[in-house]
């Protein structure tokens, strides 16, 4: 469908005409109105085309491709007479395409495990509103793009249209850090439980508990491990194991009874070793 038909109106048609008929189809199909946003959005590619004399002229008289006879011209080289043929490169082989489309996107560490759906509308270097609905899969990285094609400039018709990149920000945790597909943290617990065995509740970036069980006698920086609860793999989709620390801390005790207690208990064990 030619970007007349999409606005409803001739190849003759005027300015003013052009307009009109634009107003009047994007109101009738404006998402926010319960509208067709693909509707809407070829709307409003036509109107940007068509509204500017310059690109209304380059997609009314498209420029014929320039053909290349292997004798035409005495200045032409190997690669342009035989590049596309023999693989290389050559004016033939090469696609003119319009620029890519940037955007830095956040996630928060929670996502990571899950992805996210994105909906959003950012403006084309043309002027005109894109709206993308996708898809960021779990287990993307601080600096990963995530790419769609043909999201991105379309300011040249006769060109390929460029590609919308996401650029992945995250969002720290307060208490979790990635490592590869595993995370890890650190949980402080008393000298005492360290001694005497305990057990601690962990929970998850991704909203799930577990009793972490300390054995009696466990050394303070000991790391213990619950596997498949870290982040997917972008690619296999296997998670990684959540590595938690335990790190000692001694209580302040001022009570000078309490201190003759522990000390005769340490009298005691050093008896023993």
């Amino acid at each position: 469908m030619s970007y007349y038909s999409t606005l409803g109106v001739s190849s003759n048609a005027t300015p003013q005409e052009i307009k009109k008929a634009y107003k009047k189809a994007s109101m009738q199909h404006h998402p926010d109105r319960g509208g067709d946003s693909n509707e809407f959005v070829k709307i409003q590619e036509a109107y940007e085309t068509l509204r500017d004399p310059a690109k209304k002229q380059q997609y009314d008289n498209p420029q014929p491709q320039q053909q290349h006879h292997p004798f035409g011209q005495q200045h032409q080289s190997f690669e342009d007479m035989f590049g596309g043929a023999f693989g290389f490169g050559g004016q033939q082989a090469r696609q003119i395409r319009n620029r890519d489309v940037n955007i830095e996107y956040g996630l928060t560490f929670e996502e990571l495990f899950i992805g996210k759906t994105v909906n959003i509308q950012y403006r084309l270097p043309s002027g005109r509103i894109e709206i993308l609905d996708a898809a960021v899969p779990p287990g993307v990285k601080q600096g990963d793009q995530v790419r769609f094609a043909g999201k991105g400039d379309d300011s040249y018709p006769q060109a390929q249209r460029g590609n919308l990149v996401l650029s992945i920000k995250v969002r720290p945790h307060d208490t979790w850090k990635r490592d590869g597909d595993n995370i890890t943290t650190t949980q402080n617990i008393s000298v005492f439980d360290l001694m005497l065995g305990s057990t601690i509740e962990v929970r998850t970036p991704a909203g799930r508990n577990f009793n972490l069980t300390v054995p009696k006698g466990t050394k303070s920086g000991t790391v213990f491990s619950i596997t498949g609860q870290g982040i997917p793999n972008v690619n296999s989709r296997r998670p990684g194991n959540a590595h938690i620390k335990v790190d000692s801390i001694v209580p302040r005790i001022q009570d000078e009874t309490i201190l003759q207690k522990l000390k005769d208990i340490k009298d005691e064990i050093d008896k023993l070793t």
